[in-house]
Order: structure tokens, then C-alpha cells, then sequence
């Protein structure tokens, strides 16, 4: 054997040794070599910012409710200033004045929400009943306890701009804005006292918009918004634990610089909120289904199927195509777009063939009719 061939023989058998050294060290799975608690109890977590909207949504939505049985007129510059938490808004709580809902709306969705909050301020200056063109209450004849404000159009306003918000702020800012590059592709290594690095702060933010306790779902008290239908629809969707537990398997990535498991983590927290937003749609087209000759329940019940179809529209990894969302809402609400809306019109037919379609592109076929 020549000297070059014994040498080359030499670095064949050590870099063999080498990497078989190498391979017993690494674990068989990076996310077995640290714990992913079973609570969101990590160290130096904040998200205040998100739980003062919360409760700005949550004032905004108890204000709205005023005008519902009592024909209450709403203040209209107390509507915009809720929303853009300027002088006016006369909060019950305390509030930062950086904080607001409207700065953190999807931009194309504001004036959308400012005209809607425009139209229930007029909706809710209606003193008689309402009726198809006529702005009014309307009593459930099913259920005389139940008694909604319905615009000319058929519109429960005040549901639209709820659903409307937890769609274009809320899931927005979750799952498009903290979930995305801008807010993923940072500092990891410099740590802020309660605060944690900047990309565990944005995880953090995108968990607090969620509307549930750091023990979900074990715990259920103080549920809100998202978190609330969430739980709503757990008995069919079983969508409580897997997205909590991508939260959980996000965050803990994070912290141990384990960007895969973040990125997959990402995905699942993705989809599974999206299910929670049609599980809910499919729910309320139901309900307009079943109660279709009940106008107060029809049109509640469709305004807050429009709200949840709509929402769709904000998540970057959403199934169906925007055009497929237009679709939707077009047949249960007669246009795409809000101002020409009309749900005294619309069919029973359509209603079914929006729930099959809706059901169709998430698999949810077998439970249509129990949601």
C-alpha cells in the first residue's frame, strides 16, 4: 500500500469514528431534549396590549347590545372613538392610549367596519318594528325572549361589527401579523425582563389574542371571544386542546431555539383556528336554516355566519380561495359586500348549498348538520 493510500485509509476510518460519535449524541428528536409544559406557564410572559383589546372589543360589544331589546339610540362618534380608543369613548376600564382596535385591523377591512358601525348608529334610531326596508326591532316568534335590532337589509349590524373585529383585528393579527415573518424572523437570544426575547414576546401577543386562561381548556372560566366559540364548538370539532397545544409546542420551541417545531407549530395553530371559524359559520347557517321563517333568529343568526365567513379572509394559510369566500357570502347573504347585503331575500336553498360547500372544503361533511 503506498504512503498517499495508507493516509487516505487513515481520514476514512477517524472521520467515520467521528460521525458515529456524533450520531449517539444527537437525540432521535430535538423537541425530546426539553419539556413542553401542559400550561402556558412560561418565564416572562406579557401580552397586556392583547387583553386590553379584549376588553375594548368586549366594552364596544356591551355598548352595541344597548340599542338590541331597549331601541336605544347608539352614539355614533362613541362608536368610532371605541374603535380608535380616542377622547369619547367614555371607557369603563383603563386603558394605554396606544392601544386601540382600529390601528391593529387588517387595513382594507377598516373602512368596512366604519361604515358598519355608521349604519347600526342609524339602524338603532328606529322607533317601530322592523320589517323588509324598514329598520326596527323584531321579536322571535319561536321564542319571545329573544328580540334583536335588524337593519332594512335584514342585518343584525351590531353581530357583523362583533364578528367582523374578531376576524379583521383579533384572528388577523394572530395568525397573519405575530405568526409571520415580520414579527417570526427576530432577536431570539436577548432576553427582557417580563417580556422574555422579542420573538417569545410576539408568540406571547398571538396567544393572548386568543381569549383563553394560561390552564385552557382545563380551565374554561373568563373565555372570550375567540376562546368562547372555540369551546362552543369543542363537542364536535374537538378543536380546544390541539390548539392550545400549538400554542404550548410554539412557544416552548421558541424558547429552545427550535425554529422547525415553531414553524409546524404555526401551521397547526393555523388550521385549527380556521376550523373554529367555519364550525362556527356552519352553526349559525343552521340556525338560519332551521329557523328561516323567524326573521329575528334568520337574521341574527345569518349576521353572525356572515361574520365568521368573512374572517376567513385574514389567515395567510386559509384553505379556500378569496373568490370561494365571496361565494359564501354571497349566497347566504345575498352580495360579498356588505352594503348590499340583504337577508330578507335570500332562499332556504341557498343557505343549504352554502353550508355543503363551506363543509366540503374542510371535511366536515359528517357533522354539517349537528354544529
Amino acid at each position: 500500500m503506498t504512503t498517499k493510500n495508507a493516509s487516505l485509509l487513515l481520514l476514512c476510518i477517524l472521520f467515520v469514528g467521528v460521525f458515529s460519535a456524533c450520531q449517539e449524541d444527537e437525540p432521535d428528536d430535538m423537541v425530546d431534549a426539553y419539556t413542553i409544559p401542559t400550561t402556558y406557564d412560561f418565564d416572562n410572559v406579557s401580552y397586556s396590549g392583547q387583553t386590553q383589546r379584549l376588553a375594548m372589543l368586549w366594552e364596544m360589544k356591551n355598548y352595541m347590545a344597548t340599542s338590541q331589546t331597549s331601541g336605544v339610540a347608539l352614539d355614533v362618534a362613541k362608536l368610532k372613538a371605541m374603535f380608535a380608543n380616542e377622547a369619547g369613548a367614555g371607557w369603563d376600564g383603563e386603558y394605554e392610549e396606544s392601544k386601540q382596535l382600529q390601528g391593529k385591523t387588517e387595513e382594507s377591512a377598516q373602512d368596512d367596519l366604519v361604515t358598519l358601525l355608521e349604519e347600526l348608529a342609524v339602524v338603532s334610531q328606529a322607533t317601530e318594528a322592523g320589517s323588509d326596508g324598514v329598520s326596527g326591532v323584531i321579536v322571535s316568534t319561536t321564542n319571545p325572549d329573544k328580540q334583536y335590532l335588524i337593519g332594512a337589509d335584514g342585518l343584525d349590524h351590531a353581530q357583523v361589527i362583533e364578528k367582523g373585529l374578531m376576524g379583521a383585528c383579533l384572528y388577523y393579527q394572530a395568525t397573519a401579523v405575530y405568526f409571520g415573518d415580520g414579527k417570526m424572523d427576530v432577536d431570539n437570544v436577548e432576553v427582557t425582563d417580563g417580556k422574555g426575547t422579542e420573538m417569545e414576546h410576539h408568540w406571547d401577543e398571538a396567544f393572548g389574542y386568543f381569549g383563553v386562561p394560561i390552564d385552557f381548556p382545563t380551565s374554561t372560566d373568563g373565555l372570550v371571544f375567540w376562546g368562547d366559540y372555540a369551546n362552543k364548538r369543542n363537542a364536535l370539532l374537538d378543536c380546544n386542546q390541539p390548539l392550545m397545544e400549538a400554542f404550548l409546542k410554539g412557544r416552548a420551541a421558541i424558547s429552545n431555539d427550535d425554529l422547525t417545531a415553531r414553524d409546524a407549530a404555526i401551521t397547526d395553530a393555523r388550521q385549527e383556528w380556521e376550523r373554529i371559524a367555519v364550525g362556527s359559520a356552519l352553526h349559525y347557517i343552521n340556525e338560519g336554516i332551521e329557523k328561516f321563517d323567524d326573521m329575528a333568529i334568520r337574521g341574527h343568526g345569518i349576521s353572525e355566519a356572515v361574520g365568521f365567513i368573512y374572517a376567513l379572509r385574514f389567515n395567510p394559510d386559509r384553505i379556500i380561495s378569496l373568490d370561494q369566500v365571496d361565494e359564501l357570502l354571497t349566497l347566504i347573504a345575498g352580495a360579498s359586500d356588505f352594503p348590499n347585503m340583504d337577508l330578507y331575500n335570500i332562499v332556504v336553498d341557498d343557505l343549504n348549498s352554502a353550508k355543503d360547500k363551506l363543509a366540503g372544503y374542510y371535511n366536515l361533511d359528517d357533522i354539517k348538520d349537528e354544529l
